[in-house]
């Protein structure tokens, strides 16, 4: 073990020899004394009395003592500013605008005619207040597609030509009229729409013939003859919610007077008012006359009836090109006896026989 004794001590009586301390040595040899503030001048230090003294923060702050002054002093002349008036600019005045006055909702005063149901059963067609058939349920889906595509161009500003649907189909003979006049009865039955059917296949209508209903002045007569008002060529029936505008007189310039500027103005005011108001044209087959493709410049929606044994590709294709017009064109299938499914359409009520 080693004797610590040995170690040799420090002599605690030696004296330290005196000089500067490190502070002062690092001061010197660095020059600090240049960062040092310049002194304030003596003459710049206010006097004691006349120092705020303040005191810890939770004790309040005792205000320097202030020696009254006894000689008067003079004020300040008050400045005067000079009044300025504002003027107001004097405008031209504004001349209103005259209102426009709302258009009188139409309403059709046509008498009311009875429509023969059994010669609506007769035709197959759909027999209001009758007991619900296959047909019936057919054109239930048909119509809520029509009347929700109606609404959504409602919403996108299409106006009038919303409230409107055209019935085509490319030849004659494939029930573009059938699906008219079951169309127009089916809508018929809702409880805040009515249906106004148009029978504009003016070389052969049969829309009146098929209701059972005499003829009389219509469409061509309005678009024709200014004077003729269109809401008074307008049938009532006794169906509720059903009206009917025949044909009208024949005439070979029915191509020309659809092309006219009063064509707009004849079926706008045939729903003028009245935004629950569908109208159905029944035109005539689009690739054997002309006014199919005027009357598509004029609604919201063309149906387009295909026979399933007897209207080809190329016939379909050309008569939805010949209805471009329009902007909304569905297809229709009629006359469909097959079934991949093997069921029938309606089975589940027991009429689907």
């Amino acid at each position: 073990m080693t004797e610590q004794t040995k170690i040799p001590l420090p002599d605690e009586d030696v004296a330290k020899p005196q000089g500067p301390s490190l502070i002062e040595r690092v001061v010197r040899n660095y020059d600090l004394v240049k960062l040092a503030p310049a002194p304030i001048p003596a003459d710049l230090v206010p006097p004691a009395s006349a120092r705020r003294r303040y005191r810890r923060a939770d004790e309040a702050v005792e205000e320097a003592e202030v020696t009254p002054v006894n000689e008067p002093v003079e004020a300040a002349p008050e400045v005067v500013e000079p009044e300025v008036i504002a003027k107001a600019p004097v405008s031209a005045p504004v001349k209103a605008k005259p209102a426009v006055p709302a258009l009188k909702p139409v309403e059709f005063k046509g008498e009311r005619l009875p429509v023969n149901s059994q010669h609506l059963r007769d035709q197959g067609l759909i027999v209001p207040e009758s007991s619900v058939t296959a047909v019936l349920e057919e054109f239930r889906i048909i119509k809520r597609q029509l009347l929700y595509n109606a609404g959504q161009l409602a919403q996108q500003g299409m106006g009038p030509s919303a409230q409107r649907v055209l019935i085509c189909s490319p030849h004659p003979g494939e029930g573009k009229s059938f699906t008219a006049v079951n169309l127009a009865l089916a809508i018929a039955a809702e409880k805040e729409s009515e249906v106004l059917l148009v029978d504009a296949d003016f070389a052969k209508p049969s829309v009146l013939s098929m209701l059972g209903l005499p003829g009389g002045p219509g469409l061509m007569d309005a678009l024709s003859n200014p004077d003729v008002d269109a809401a008074e060529c307008v049938i009532g029936t006794d169906i509720p919610g059903l009206w009917v505008m025949p044909a009208g007189s024949a005439t070979a310039s029915d191509s020309e007077y659809l092309s006219s500027s009063r064509t707009r103005d004849v079926l706008d005011r045939l729903v003028q008012g009245a935004p629950n108001r569908f109208v159905i044209f029944d035109s005539p087959p689009a690739l054997a006359a002309s006014p199919a493709a005027e009357l598509a410049k004029y609604v919201g929606q063309s149906v387009v009836v295909a026979r399933a044994d007897r209207t080809g590709a190329g016939s379909l294709e050309d008569a939805v090109s010949l209805l471009s017009a329009c902007p909304n064109i569905q297809l229709l299938l009629n006359s469909v006896h097959f079934s991949p499914s093997g069921r029938r359409f309606g089975s589940y009520y027991g009429y689907g026989g």
